[in-house]
C-alpha cells in the first residue's frame, strides 16, 4: 500500500529545530573558512555539542524531527532537479548500463561492508550511498530497514568524506589510455556521490564532460525509486506479522517521483531546478546538524575505521565497474 503522512510540527519541537538550524547555520559560516564540507561540519559540530551535553532535555523531540522530517523533504525536492529529456539522449545501452552498474555496486558494497564487520543496516546504508547518490540515497534507505540515528549519522559522515576524496583524485582517471573528454565525463556522474560536485570533478576538462556527467549522475538518481521499493519488498518479507509492515514506498520517494514526472511534462521550468537544489541542500545541512545533536561522537570514532575502509574499497569496486561499462559502451 502507498501511503502519504504529513503530520503537522508540534509546538514542542520547534526549539529543537531551531536549535538544529543554529548548528547548520554555524557550518555553513565555518565551511567559507575551513577546508570541510558544510554537511560533515554540521555533524561534527552537533556531535561536539552532545558530548558536552549529553541531555538535551526539552530539545529532544524537536532535534529527532529535525534528524528526519528535512531530509525527506530534501529528496521530494530532488526530483524536480531532474531532466528527463537529457538522460534520455544518453540513450538505451547507457542508461541499461547504469542500472545494472548500480545494482552490482549495490550487492559488492554491501558484501564488503559485511566482510568488514559493519552489520546489516550500517553496510547497506553504506552501499547505497556510495552506489547512487550520497545522502538522498541513505536518507531514503534508512526508514526502509530501520537504521537508527547513530547509524545514519555514521553512514552520512563517512560516505560524504569520500565524495570528497572522489572529487580530489578521479583527475587522475584522465591519464587512463584513451579516457577522453567523453568517457571522463561518464566515469565522474557513475562515480561522483553529489550533483553538485559533479562540477568539481570535471573542473579540469571541458563543457562536454560537465553535460555527461550531469547526465549520467541524474540516471543514477533516477535509481532511488526502484532501489527503495526493492528494499521494501525484501524487508517486508523478513518481518514478522506482531511488528506490521511498512508501507511500499515511503511518502517522499513518491513525492520525489511526482515532482520528476511534473518536471518532465513540464510543469517546474527549467529554471527552477538550480535553486531547488540549493534549497534541499540546504534542508539536509539542517538534518545533518540534527543528527550530529542526536549521536555520540565517540560511538562515531569508534567504528570509523571499519566504515571508512568499507566506503574506500566499495568506491574502488565502483570505479573499476564504471571503466568496465565504459570500455564496452564505447569500445
Amino acid at each position: 500500500m502507498l501511503t502519504l503522512s504529513a503530520r503537522p510540527l508540534p509546538l514542542p519541537s520547534l526549539p529543537g529545530m531551531g536549535a538544529a538550524a543554529a548548528v547548520a547555520l554555524a557550518a555553513l559560516g565555518l565551511h567559507h573558512w575551513l577546508p570541510l564540507d558544510g554537511l560533515i561540519l554540521a555533524i561534527l559540530i552537533g556531535a561536539g555539542i552532545r558530548s558536552v551535553k549529553p541531555q538535551m532535555g526539552g530539545l529532544e523531540t524537536g532535534i529527532h524531527l529535525a534528524a528526519k522530517r528535512p531530509l525527506e523533504l530534501a529528496v521530494v525536492l530532488l526530483g524536480a532537479t531532474l531532466d528527463s529529456r537529457a538522460m534520455l539522449a544518453a540513450g538505451p545501452l547507457l542508461l541499461g548500463g547504469i542500472a545494472l552498474l548500480v545494482g552490482l555496486s549495490l550487492l559488492i558494497g554491501y558484501g564488503i561492508g559485511r566482510g568488514c564487520g559493519l552489520g546489516h543496516r550500517l553496510a547497506l546504508l553504506v552501499a547505497c550511498g556510495n552506489s547512487i547518490c550520497g545522502n538522498s540515497a541513505i536518507a531514503a534507505a534508512a526508514p526502509v530497514v530501520a537504521a537508527s540515528e547513530q547509524e545514519v549519522a555514521t553512514a552520512l559522515t563517512f560516505t560524504a568524506l569520500l565524495g570528497i576524496g572522489a572529487v580530489l583524485l578521479l583527475p587522475l582517471a584522465l591519464f587512463l589510455p584513451g579516457m577522453g573528454e567523453l568517457r571522463y565525463g561518464v566515469l565522474a556522474g557513475l562515480t561522483v556521490y553529489a550533483v553538485p560536485q559533479v562540477a568539481a570533478a570535471t573542473a579540469l576538462t571541458g563543457a562536454l564532460s560537465l553535460h555527461m556527467a550531469t547526465l549520467v549522475k541524474l540516471a543514477r538518481v533516477v535509481m532511488l525509486g526502484p532501489v527503495s521499493l526493492g528494499l521494501t519488498l525484501l524487508h517486508r518479507r523478513h518481518n514478522l506479522p506482531s511488528q506490521g509492515r511498512p508501507p511500499l514506498l515511503p511518502w517522499f520517494i513518491i513525492g520525489f517521483a511526482a515532482l520528476a514526472g511534473l518536471r518532465a511534462a513540464g510543469l517546474v521550468p527549467d529554471g527552477l531546478a538550480a535553486p531547488v537544489g540549493e534549497v534541499a541542500h540546504g534542508l539536509t545541512l539542517w538534518a545533518m546538524a540534527a543528527l550530529g545533536l542526536s549521536i555520540n561522537l565517540r560511538g562515531l570514532a569508534q567504528g570509523g575505521g571499519r566504515v571508512l575502509a568499507a566506503a574506500s574499497l566499495s568506491l574502488l569496486a565502483l570505479v573499476g565497474l564504471a571503466l568496465g561499462l565504459i570500455w564496452i559502451v564505447q569500445p
